[in-house]
């Protein structure tokens, strides 16, 4: 009887010291499986975020995953990318997908402002948070939280006066557009009122879509070139619409006659700035889009309200020592 009692004693005293244990090794809620301990703050559990992302062979949002990816990172959460490649019923299946997984939070760059409402719908169903990064949402219908994005009118401001300058304040210039998405619309405004305000003799004689795509750039500006021989500038509405366009330029034999801006200062397109091929770029920065996106989505997490709209200043870039 004492043996046995001495047993019990001892399994009791074992069940204890397993209890504490546990107790004091039990992850907590910033250090759960997923999850990391940060200064902004704890929160509770992993958290999945499912991305679509307009065009991931873009530079531009290759830097702006980069971003994402770095700061997810930082809090332990798991991120998944996809790319729409411009196409919003592509994107949508993507939400569809997100949802069946039962992520915790969703980010956009919408294929097409104004179609990519329902998909937004679906995700509200769920209650599933939605974010938007360098494009937004124009929808009639559909909630996001926050729009994170660089200050476009500013950036178009930007392009005018690099355009405006190089042509000392007269010629004729063309814009290679793509007029559906949000983000292009408020650079090509912001250029186009800077021009008018400040460079009233430089005369926009073509507005053209490319899709923001290289090769339909190209085929857009030699079109351009055989329409309007004496056109003396070009904006791009991103750094492939630009390099498109330098393309056709350099088989027309006009490089430096005819005037190029761009639009991110993508590595490649600071060759061309560098070579004197380009003008200059107004400058993104799509990875601090990316963080900000993240910090975002942890504030929301951590119970705070982020902003409707955060903007990111857009710098200029005319060679090495511009760069900021």
């Amino acid at each position: 009887m004492k043996q046995r009692g001495l047993r019990i004693l001892a399994i009791a005293a074992a069940i204890l010291t397993l209890a504490s244990c546990s107790k004091s090794s039990s992850p907590t809620a910033a250090q759960s499986p997923g999850t990391t301990a940060s200064a902004a703050g704890n929160v509770s559990g992993s958290k999945s975020i499912g991305v679509s992302l307009l065009d991931l062979q873009a530079q531009f949002y290759q830097a702006m995953e980069q971003g994402m990816k770095d700061e997810a990172g930082k809090y332990g959460y798991t991120i998944v990318f996809t790319d729409a490649n411009h196409d919003q019923a592509k994107q949508t299946s993507q939400v569809e997908d997100f949802l069946s997984k039962h992520v915790d939070v969703i980010i956009l760059s919408p294929a097409d402002s104004k179609a990519v409402g329902p998909a937004i719908v679906e995700a509200n169903n769920a209650k599933v948070p939605v974010f938007t990064a360098d494009i937004a949402s124009t929808a009639s219908r559909g909630t996001v939280v926050s729009h994170i994005a660089s200050d476009n009118i500013q950036g178009g401001q930007v392009a005018a006066d690099l355009l405006g300058a190089a042509l000392n304040g007269s010629g004729t210039i063309a814009i290679i557009d793509e007029p559906e998405v949000t983000s292009v619309q408020d650079r090509v405004k912001g250029f186009k009122d800077e021009l008018a305000a400040k460079y009233p003799n430089v005369h926009i004689v073509a507005d053209q879509p490319a899709g923001g795509e290289r090769a339909m750039a190209a085929s857009v500006t030699d079109n351009l070139l055989q329409r309007f021989p004496s056109l003396a500038g070009i904006f791009g509405i991103n750094d492939d619409s630009a390099l498109g366009a330098l393309a056709a330029v350099k088989s027309a034999g006009k490089v430096g006659t005819i005037k190029i801006v761009g639009y991110d200062a993508n590595p490649e397109a600071r060759t061309a700035i560098d070579a004197g091929q380009m003008v200059g770029d107004p400058e993104q920065h799509p990875d601090q889009i990316g963080k900000l996106t993240i910090d975002a989505i942890h504030d929301y997490f951590s119970g705070k309200t982020p902003p409707a709209k955060i903007p990111v200043a857009v710098g200029s870039y005319t060679g090495p020592s511009t760069a900021k």
